[in-house]
């Protein structure tokens, strides 16, 4: 009955592990590459991309004279061009801070063009810095818009993005020096426009608008944020890449550009709120004032075989009168997710912008994913030890260290429990010997055996039940925050949240050759020497336990280190780092019970076993 109990467990645990991969690594990976592909295609024929009009699409409720036009529906086809091109095609304003490049459009006021010059392409310091936002008529438009919305009825001309602005002086737009723009429409309106930014990503808007004309007017303040195409995202079903929002009382909202595609346009009246666009590591979001009501949406407009993506919100109208000034306030996020910027620690004034600004749970702009409550603990403490020893590699193995602490009565128990059932074996493998042909009763003296030893016959799966949820907590750190990304460790592992870059079947790099550019079962043989390391501890952990007498638990448990070295190889070398150590933990930790309850150790000798049966 244990045996057999054992047996299933293990085949249920390795199925799941192995199902999982497949669901959430290896058909996600050979989605992204098909799309990549088609996307590349589109690409080659000059697909034009379509331009959003700068006007907002939520219709606003609760009375006053509705807006003349919403955004999305004047689309204007034009070619393709480079993005060098289409930048030096328009008077600019330079935007430099120590974390963000790049230039503010004069022709429509738009922030379209901002590149992360701390974050790089690959791990080469040299190689180019992240690209965010891009002007409108390249490859892959992006960009943030602000202004006023004239209500229906009101005929005075307003800016959009055709205007060109004046800005008032000259310079650059640095966090001591912020930018003001200008324009007049002829008709007694002048719009004014001041433009700051902080040393992190946070851009803050003032739009003023003054009348000397002949009536009143009623204006709606916007604000949007508009990408042309769906980006490549990673394809992977435990990342949100798409568009987000915290909105009040409707909380999270997440719609991924598929589901966008589908749904074309949902509308939120709320209140502090937030939203935005989000990328695995980069996002871009428009935060209001906490207590402004906004009409907020999400949209999805298609124009050929592209679709344009938006997030916008209107305010409340307000009338400006003939003498007056109306202002409205806007704020911009416009870069990488880093923890500290966007306000994880709610402590030691690391608060971020969440806390800095009265935010919504801007925080969970970051996908912390349904189980953040281990999740998040496990980056704070990954992050705390790099803060000491600036490695995440040294991180990831003393967290593992704490893990085991905290686990440890439990797993004492356990593996006490093991220590036990293997020195009962003798009369264990008695009973089979006198009771041959009745298996009723060998199960029941086998209990009695178990009852009167005090031992759990299911004890020895709990170390395995403890580590899953540490382990995909683990995964999901690795592979949804920046600050992961690029990590190195030691050697040749420059990358924690890749994999391992070496690989077996080209002699670690001897061999001038891709053995996973292979058709079919080329992404099967990765197989680096972390991988290979976390194997072979396995496999000591696996000798550590005596060999299983059925034949069938014989051949599982032989397979299992294999089966999960090639299975974690395509895995983030952080993760299998963790693995390896983990089983090195707890074949020392398992080592110590055993001999402490007087349990012979008899992990060389069943290795020596093994080999010797394979020499015979």
């Amino acid at each position: 009955m244990t045996d057999n109990r054992n047996t299933i467990l293990a085949v249920i645990l390795s199925g799941l592990v192995l199902i999982a991969w497949q669901y959430f690594y290896n058909v996600p990976a050979m989605e992204k590459q098909r799309a990549l592909q088609q996307t590349q295609a589109e690409l080659q024929k000059g697909t034009p991309q379509p331009t959003a009009s700068a006007t907002p699409g939520a219709a606003p409720a609760g009375g006053g004279a509705q807006p003349s036009s919403t955004p999305g529906v004047n689309q204007q086809a034009q070619p393709v061009v480079a993005r060098d091109t289409a930048i030096a095609a328009s008077p600019r304003v330079k935007i430099d801070t120590p974390r963000i490049v790049g230039s503010l459009s004069l022709k429509g006021g738009r922030i379209d063009d901002i590149a992360l010059v701390q974050f790089r392409e690959t791990v080469d310091p040299k190689s180019p810095p992240i690209i965010l936002y891009s002007p409108s008529g390249t490859a892959e438009p992006y960009y943030a818009e602000f202004g006023w919305v004239a209500a229906t009825g009101v005929t005075a001309k307003m800016p959009d993005a055709q205007t060109v602005w004046q800005q008032d002086g000259s310079g650059s737009l640095t966090p001591t020096t912020p930018v003001v723009l200008k324009w007049e429409n002829g008709d007694g309106l002048t719009f004014r426009r001041t433009v700051s930014v902080d040393d992190h990503y946070l851009f803050t808007i003032k739009d003023e608008v003054s009348n000397v004309g002949n009536a009143p007017v009623t204006l709606y303040p916007f604000a949007l944020i508009s990408r042309h195409g769906a980006p490549q995202v990673s394809g992977y079903y435990i990342l949100h890449e798409g568009l987000i929002g915290y909105l009040g009382d409707e909380k999270l909202q997440e719609y991924a550009y598929k589901k966008i595609d589908e749904t074309k346009q949902v509308n939120f009246k709320v209140t502090n709120g937030w939203l935005g666009i989000t990328d695995k590591y980069w996002a871009s979001a428009l935060l209001p004032d906490t207590n402004a009501q906004l009409q907020a949406r999400f949209s999805s407009n298609p124009s050929g075989n592209l679709h344009t993506y938006q997030t916008d919100y209107l305010l409340d109208p307000v009338t400006v009168a003939i003498g007056g000034t109306a202002t409205a306030n806007a704020r911009l996020f416009a870069g990488a997710k880093e923890a500290g910027v966007v306000g994880v620690f709610p402590f030691a004034g690391l608060g971020g912008y969440n806390k800095e600004l009265g935010l919504n749970h801007f925080d969970l702009l970051i996908d912390w994913g349904w189980f953040y409550f281990i999740t998040k603990p496990m980056f704070l403490g990954l992050d705390f030890f790099f803060r000491f020893f600036g490695n995440f590699g040294i991180s990831i193995l003393l967290v593992t260290v704490i893990v085991k602490l905290l686990f440890f009565p439990l797993a004492n128990k356990s593996y006490a429990s093991m220590a036990k059932m293997k020195s009962v074996q003798p009369q264990l493998a008695a009973l089979k010997e006198r009771y041959p042909d009745d298996k009723v009763k060998q199960q029941q003296e086998m209990m009695e055996i178990y009852r009167k030893e005090k031992i759990n016959p299911v004890a020895g799966c709990l170390p395995v039940v403890i580590q899953i949820p540490v382990f995909f907590s683990l995964y999901k750190v690795l592979f949804v925050t920046i600050e992961m990304r690029h990590a190195p460790f030691f050697g040749w592992i420059k990358d924690l949240s890749a994999p391992d870059p070496t690989n077996l079947f080209n002699l670690f790099g001897l061999i001038p050759f891709d053995p996973t550019t292979i058709p079919v079962f080329g992404h099967y043989l990765a197989l680096g020497i972390w991988p290979i390391i976390m194997g072979i501890t396995m496999w000591f952990q696996m000798k550590l336990n005596p060999t299983p007498p059925d034949p069938t638990q014989q051949l599982i448990f032989n397979w299992m280190p294999l089966i999960f070295t090639f299975m974690l190889a395509g895995f983030p070398a952080g993760l299998v780092i963790y693995w390896a150590w983990n089983n090195t933990l707890s074949v020392l930790q398992q080592s110590y019970i055993m001999r402490r309850n007087g349990v012979k150790v008899e992990l060389f000798d069943n290795l020596k076993a093994t080999f010797a049966r394979k020499a015979t």
